[in-house]
């Protein structure tokens, strides 16, 4: 077979490219970047292809990176190798990335390929000793624009691990809703449909807000809130503002979203004539079932007054699971209490004596204390510095064990017997894990 010539990419040619890819993978040798790449780096950088008539019989793809060039994709059906076509692939590439004064051309392989004799015949150095490195990037460029207008954002990579203590919450989170809907294709495989939409309940300060960001960090998804109180600002109204904004959120990829304090816009239902809300209770039910249908997303609601939400809110069908965020228990306060004591002090300090007497404490109460202690610490300290003081700033190493009791004793506690109360009461009834 003779006859082949080389010339720059159409796109026509998308078939052939297609094939050549595929021909790569039966062969063995994954390509290094995914075909989505290759056909963008084909519309929009560098692409030579060889034709025997019509038909495509390699292709030779590059990106120009600064003064580095990029091999994307390199291919040569299998009827015609051995042919010289690679080094002329190769060199077209070079000749046709020249303007950009590109100083070096670098090439990532399968380690699996051996058919390189056009690598060696162009020149090129094969670097040993080298190891390759590749983390997707969850939020592609063109969703950042919606992101921005419905005030998402990406969580820290670390929350999830950061979150301290409430060990049976995080595993109720870990395997109903993190799991599946991070290993889609495994948990379809046994049945377990990834779950859209869940409420998270619970007396105030235990974290769900807390929460609900770190599953985000955990999934790699796009965050975002929305806030019932700013969209009632709408020139279209509360029902309509809600529409929109979750229209918007449709065109996301992958996205946690997030609603506080749910009871604001999901009330019981009642009343003649109906109340200005139950407009607003009823364009959330219709959009709901619709969100579920989209993959790719998770709806969080919270409620410290899981008792005020409309029975038709909490049906099977809507939510998936309803989960209690309680009080920390001994393990968690030890946990929140660590991750707020400084360093340099963490050694003088009875934690044991902290968790003992702040048993009833929710987390933010916790912070509270903490950050109190830290603070009269601290003035204590400068109020050392001062002239006829006693002592001097170095003695105070930071907050002591009496630092913090005495903060604690100084907190008044969000969550009351009685609340507490009402909330394990509404674990029996309404909880579904």
């Amino acid at each position: 077979m003779t006859g082949w010539r080389l010339r720059e990419f159409h796109n026509d040619d998308l078939g052939g490219i297609l094939h050549l890819w595929e021909e790569l993978k039966r062969s063995g040798s994954e390509p290094v970047y995914d075909l989505s790449e290759v056909v963008a780096s084909c519309q929009k950088d560098h692409a030579i292809v060889a034709v025997h008539g019509d038909e495509v019989i390699a292709a030779v793809v590059g990106r120009a990176a600064h003064d580095q060039g990029w091999v994307v994709f390199f291919a040569i059906d299998d009827a015609w190798r051995d042919r010289g076509i690679g080094s002329a692939l190769l060199a077209a590439l070079e000749k046709s990335m020249a303007p950009y004064g590109l100083t070096k051309l670098s090439a990532l392989m399968p380690e699996v390929e051996t058919r390189l004799a056009a690598f060696d015949a162009r020149g090129f150095e094969q670097k040993h000793h080298l190891r390759y490195f590749e983390r997707r990037i969850p939020v592609q460029r063109q969703e950042l624009t919606s992101l921005a207008e419905l005030g998402g954002r990406q969580m820290p990579r670390d929350l999830w691990e950061s979150v301290s203590g409430m060990r049976r919450e995080k595993d109720i989170l870990e395997q109903r809703l993190v799991l599946p809907l991070a290993e889609q294709d495994l948990a379809e495989s046994f049945g377990v449909v990834p779950p859209r939409a869940v409420v998270l309940f619970g007396p105030p300060g235990t974290g769900k807000t807390t929460f609900a960001k770190a599953i985000a960090s955990r999934l790699e998804w796009s965050f975002v809130e929305v806030f019932p109180s700013r969209l009632a600002a709408d020139p279209q109204g509360l029902a309509g503002a809600l529409r929109e904004t979750f229209t918007k959120i449709s065109e996301l990829e992958h996205a946690v979203v997030f609603i506080d304090e749910v009871e604001e816009i999901a009330a019981q239902r009642s009343g003649e004539p109906p109340s200005p809300l139950q407009g607003v209770t009823n364009e959330l039910l219709k959009i709901i079932p619709a969100f579920r249908e989209q993959p790719g997303r998770l709806l969080v609601c919270a409620t410290n007054f899981i008792r005020a939400l409309d029975s038709a809110f909490l049906r099977h069908g809507r939510f998936d699971y309803v989960i209690p965020i309680g009080l920390p228990d001994r393990a968690a306060r030890a946990s929140i209490w660590r991750r707020y004591i400084p360093d340099v002090t963490r050694d003088a300090v009875d934690v044991e004596a902290l968790v003992q007497r702040t048993e009833g404490f929710s987390p933010a109460d916790i912070e509270f204390a903490a950050r109190s202690a830290s603070q009269r610490a601290f003035e204590a300290a400068v109020g050392s510095r001062l002239p006829g003081a006693e002592g001097t700033a170095a003695d105070a190493a930071g907050p002591s064990t009496e630092d913090y009791l005495e903060a604690i004793a100084g907190t008044r506690t969000t969550v009351s017997a009685e609340t507490a109360a009402q909330f394990l009461e509404d674990i029996e009834a309404l909880a579904r894990v």
